[in-house]
């Protein structure tokens, strides 16, 4: 059985061709990190303007933008220099984004990373930005937005508010054709809930509560938290915990035919005596999927426990397929152990998982 993996940081690639407005969802993000501390990895510095900060540098540099979040300037040929810096304990940094224009093709990226072999990150998924306003434009003069979109994890169809609603569905249609399985959610101005591609983190030893107040502060402030709300409002979060072990095969036959809406998946399953000595972290953004096995502690209540994230999903009919994949009791026996392969398959990830055009396979990353 595969062994626990030490702690690593989840590393997101935010794609878009120039005007979809990946820059101003990162920002959004930075604004509305909920005391998550991130890094970023970018070519101009200029283009973030975090906490009314505009900061120039060059490529090699490393500046801080405040709360904790860093932001480097690399090209490609850097890119596992600064992801070392980035994960070093001492940047105390929770999710690494890497905003893929002037890098490299995004599907490059993704093989990047999974070739990478820095043991403290993990492949977080593509996030691919598109203007709804421009997508026809855009395919004309970069056709190859059809093969980034069909490596993407989650697409963002942005700065819908300027297209009308028949339009708006013309669109959808023709992204979901291409990007196939992965998630397509609809936004304005880059306003998705952070919540989509990683964890508020929680700081136990409480060195948030006590600290200078920030520009992100007082942009809550100022918003009244009508701004998050609305943000959350726009989704649904279904619950769904168990005290029954889980049927490994009958799991992955559920996420596999996980509903158009559900956009994220994380928690933690519970496999009984597929794996008695480890639970899996889960987590699904779109079509990417990956478990992470973890020891038991000393004491710990045996639960899969998992949240799911969407819009326009059917909570009861999630939990009624959630319940259907408990496993029955019984001793161990070897057959349990071959049910695991099909989650074992979504702990390693190799390099040559990520393949470019509309036939793109990745059997350790999607499901």
């Amino acid at each position: 059985m595969t062994p626990p993996r030490t702690q690593q940081i989840p590393v997101v690639v935010l794609a878009g061709f120039l005007g979809s407005g990946k820059t101003t969802l990162l920002n959004h993000l930075l604004r509305n990190r909920a005391g998550t501390r991130i890094g970023v990895i970018v070519n101009d510095f200029g283009s973030i303007e975090i906490d009314a900060m505009t900061v120039a540098g060059q490529v090699g540099s490393t500046v801080s933008l405040g709360n904790g979040c860093l932001c480097c300037a690399v090209d490609a040929s850097e890119l596992d220099t600064f992801l070392e810096t980035l994960t070093r304990p001492s940047a105390r940094l929770d999710v690494i984004v890497i905003e893929a224009s002037g890098l490299a093709e995004p599907q490059e990226l993704v093989r990047m990373l999974l070739a990478s072999e820095n043991p403290h990150i993990l492949y977080g998924g593509l996030v691919e930005v598109v203007d709804a306003a421009e997508f026809d434009a855009t395919r004309e003069r970069h056709p190859e937005i059809d093969r980034h979109l069909a490596v993407a994890d989650l697409v963002v169809l942005n700065k819908t508010d300027r297209v009308g609603e028949a339009e708006q569905e013309r669109l959808r249609e023709r992204v979901v054709e291409l990007s196939g399985p992965a998630a397509v959610i609809a936004a304005v101005h880059g306003r998705i809930d952070p919540e989509l591609l990683f964890d508020p983190a929680l700081r136990p030893d409480g060195e948030e509560k006590i600290r200078q107040l920030t520009f992100e502060d007082l942009l809550r402030e100022e918003a009244g938290h009508a701004h998050e709300d609305h943000l959350h409002a726009a989704y649904e979060s279904v619950d769904f915990t168990s005290d029954i072990p889980m049927d490994p095969r009958l799991f992955i036959a559920f996420l596999d035919s996980r509903p158009e809406g559900l956009y994220r998946i994380k928690g933690f399953a519970d496999f009984g005596t597929g794996d008695r000595d480890n639970k899996y972290a889960l987590h699904a953004v779109g079509r990417f999927l990956r478990f992470v096995p973890q020891s038991w502690a000393r004491g710990e209540q045996r639960l899969t426990q998992l949240v799911m994230i969407g819009a326009g999903i059917d909570a009861e009919a999630l939990r009624a397929g959630l319940a259907a994949c408990r496993a029955e009791p019984g001793p161990a026996t070897p057959d349990a152990e071959r049910a695991m392969w099909g989650v074992l398959r979504y702990v390693q990830q190799e390099p040559e998982d990520v393949r470019e055009g509309a036939d793109v396979q990745e059997t350790a990353a999607e499901a």
